[in-house]
């Protein structure tokens, strides 16, 4: 079992009132599986204590979490449904599928919505298939019918007082009730987003097709996916809010970007939650929708054909969960990019193992402060449950507005670590080689993050029905929806194949990587860059996870075997060649579809004066070839030009590019004015030595001098050059020295490279 019981459901009741239950009819109190009290009610400290309680006549809106009818079953199915070889294996079931073998009973069902309404609670929402009855009342009723207080608390934390219940609640014996969410507010949830200092003018992005360069959506889809023809047609994504949005902001991103939206994009309450929200009045009162309208646009920029993006919007999670795993049509990927840190983990867990057994993805962000810690912004939850794929954060380049991927490193401020709800760690994360000494993760507990993509400050974001910003946000919040609109991409491909979707990713990524071939193909391996205590590394790390999709990915997660087919990638997107130099890179090649041959590959589109040298020039068996362009010496300067890469197996071909540049090699020169000098015995004269850089050289040059006759010496100003600059020479010669003409080399000296200077030395 992954979810930890925080505290054992046996530990007796406290302060529970036995008249309350005799009122109800009954004798015996049952307390519920999960726990509703966070640990900060409990501690004996006057920042702490009680500072009054909740008016009488207040009213709250709960959701009544019903117990599944086979737990055990529903996590038992929940693994076999990700095993391969089990007879289950991706056998995914539909909405009423699942509710009749794992949901609510009938009877259990109304045997909660028979309690709610005999307490005086008034229903107002909820089904069986969302295993949620949704209730109202006054809190003089709700406290009557879970035997609690609400009481109010300084917070701990924040400059506010939050509600909580006093006690653990209770309810009659047999009442099939496992969560009660509603009850406080102690934690709030918080965008995964992040904000750029407006003291800070550098902007991140430069090769953005956005206002000031800033990257839009559709710029993310080019860097990962390229220019493919999926497009998410025919497919869901569904997007976790706590507000409602203003669309009219989701209009004016798309009116300034130049682009035109077809998606569908449907706001829908799951409780009482409005969704109105506008940014005007009172500060108590405005609603701010820029996390809300950013996950569109990145959802939709990566997967700009969907059937739908549905935006649920609530104000609890399983409200909001519950109208997911319950809605028809069902949507396959969920991005979420809000945290909160709830006083059970374990609360979602039916609908997290719902969402496993339904084929469907959650996606949660990772967070934008660093490493996991247990309280505060850094709280993981619930990016850390180990049915959840945790999306971390990187800082991306590309190639230019709607190029390809460039380089990428971690991103400074990207959640992750370790656990800190001691989850166990899963089986896909205890793999040979997923965690070592290098990564620093935990052999023992769930590691986060699985996977990353750009997270910087480098967004154009338009929102609150103001002035759209340009390289300010930035956060995990970015990563999450754009990775759930590319498993839309996926989800596509396998559909059109007749294929169930991909489902819970983590345990296919995690075997694929490791025991497959095509991870260099389908991966950028984040390697440098720090967040926290933890750096990215070769392979997993608790940064970026296993980095961030490439074009190849698609078809690696499909899985289409209908037809062979290649894939070819480079490992580097662009290379800068010197004149009179060369670069390199990496280019893997994978097949599917039973396709086995030799593999030819070949170069076309070369910049002037640039040959293309593969080695080895064909692959047997796929792999990996390195690619060196080398440029001429006379080989014009130019900038980038997409070089094409084919590899070829009979009729069957791929393509890849890489953009190619040709650059001035760093190096210097050395010049003596004058070039020559007449000196009489006895007596000195000067010359200047200058450097001179190209390319940027900027390393620092050893002198010497060779070929100045007996009795003549020379001496510099200066040692050693660096930069731009000049040194005067000495040449001293003694009455003794020979009278004639002499050549003297003056010799600079960096590493192995060298250049030499002369002057001709008369001695009279």
């Amino acid at each position: 079992m992954f979810f930890p019981r925080l505290r054992s459901i046996l530990t007796p009741l406290r302060h529970v009132s036995i008249g309350v239950f005799a009122a109800l009819g009954v004798a015996v109190a049952d307390p519920l599986p999960t726990h509703h009290q966070h640990e900060a009610v409990h501690r004996d400290s006057a920042a702490h204590r009680e500072t009054g309680y909740l008016g009488a006549d207040q009213v709250l809106n709960l959701d009544l979490v019903v117990t599944p009818a086979d737990l055990p079953g529903l996590r038992s199915y929940a693994r076999e449904v990700i095993t391969p070889g089990s007879p289950n294996y991706r056998k995914f079931l539909g909405v009423a599928e699942f509710t009749r073998r794992f949901g609510p009973s009938a009877a259990d069902y109304a045997r909660v919505v028979h309690f709610a309404q005999s307490q005086g609670l008034t229903v107002t929402g909820g089904s069986r298939d969302s295993m949620d009855v949704q209730v109202q009342g006054s809190v003089s009723t709700i406290e009557r019918t879970f035997a609690i207080r609400l009481a109010t608390y300084n917070h701990p934390t924040e400059n506010r007082t939050y509600h909580a219940p006093d006690r653990e609640l209770s309810v009659p014996t047999g009442t099939p009730l496992w969560h009660v969410s509603g009850l406080d507010n102690f934690v709030l949830p918080k965008p995964r987003l992040a904000s750029r200092a407006a003291s800070t003018p550098v902007a991140k992005a430069t090769t953005g097709s956005g206002p000031s360069t800033s990257y839009l959506g559709s710029d993310m889809r080019a860097a990962y996916y390229g220019a493919g023809p999926l497009t998410g047609a025919g497919q869901i994504v569904a997007l976790i809010e706590y507000y409602g949005a203003n669309l009219a902001d989701l209009s004016t991103y798309f009116t300034n970007a130049g682009q035109t939206n077809t998606v569908p994009v449907n706001l829908i309450a799951t409780d009482k939650t409005s969704l109105t929200c506008n940014y005007t009045g009172s500060a108590k009162t405005r609603c701010d929708d820029t996390e809300q309208v950013l996950d569109m646009t990145q959802a939709i920029g990566m997967a700009p054909g969907l059937a739908a993006l549905n935006v649920y919007v609530g104000s609890t999670d399983t409200a909001i969960i519950g109208a997911i795993v319950a809605a028809n049509p069902l949507p396959l990927t969920i991005g979420c990019s809000w945290g909160w840190s709830p006083a059970d983990p374990a609360t979602l867990e039916p609908y997290f193992l719902r969402m496993v057994a339904q084929g469907q993805t959650f996606l949660a962000a990772s967070g934008d402060a660093s490493t996991w810690t247990a309280t505060g912004a850094s709280a993981p939850w619930p990016a850390d449950d180990p049915w959840v794929v945790s999306v971390g954060g990187t800082s991306l380049t590309t190639t230019g507005a709607g190029g390809a991927w460039a380089g990428e490193t971690a991103w400074t401020a990207s959640g992750g670590g370790v656990t800190t709800n001691n989850f166990p760690i899963p089986a896909w994360q205890q793999l040979p080689g997923v965690i070592n000494a290098t990564n620093k993760g935990s052999t023992t507990l769930r590691n986060g993050p699985d996977i990353s993509a750009n997270a910087d400050y480098s967004f154009y974001v338009c929102a609150n029905q103001t002035a759209c910003t340009a390289n300010t946000y930035g956060g995990t919040s970015f990563a999450a929806p754009m990775w759930a609109g590319y498993l839309a991409l996926v989800n596509q491909a396998l559909a059109t194949n007749g294929q169930a979707p991909i489902g819970f990713l983590n345990p296919t990524l995690y075997n694929q990587n490791l025991v497959g071939s095509t991870y260099a193909l389908d991966f950028h391996d984040i390697t440098s860059g720090t967040s926290g205590s933890y750096s990215a590394t070769t392979g997993y790390d608790l940064v970026t996870g296993w980095g961030s999709p490439t074009p190849a990915l698609v078809n690696t997660l499909a899985g289409v075997v209908s037809r062979p087919a290649l894939s070819v990638a480079t490992q580097s997107g662009a290379l800068a060649i010197p004149t009179g130099g060369s670069a390199a890179t990496i280019v893997n090649v994978a097949a599917s579809g039973g396709l086995t041959g030799t593999v030819a590959l070949a170069a076309q589109g070369l910049p002037s004066g640039v040959t293309a040298a593969f080695s080895p020039a064909s692959l047997t068996n796929y792999g990996a070839s390195t690619l060196t362009l080398t440029a001429s010496a006379s080989a014009p300067i130019s900038g980038p030009v997409p070089v094409t890469i084919t590899a070829t197996n009979g009729t069957v071909s791929a393509t890849t590019t890489v953009n190619a540049s040709v650059t001035v090699p760093p190096t210097f020169n050395l010049a003596i004015t004058p070039a020559t000098l007449t000196v009489a015995r006895g007596k000195s004269g000067t010359a200047t030595l200058t450097e001179t850089v190209t390319g940027g050289y900027a390393s620092r040059v050893s002198l010497t001098a060779s070929g100045q006759p007996a009795g003549v010496t020379v001496s510099s100003s200066k040692s050693s050059l660096t930069g731009a600059t000049t040194a005067t020479l000495t040449f001293k010669v003694a009455s003794t020295a020979a009278v004639g003409t002499y050549t003297i080399t003056l010799k600079g000296t960096a590493g192995s490279l060298s250049k030499s200077a002369t002057i001709v030395l008369t001695v009279q």
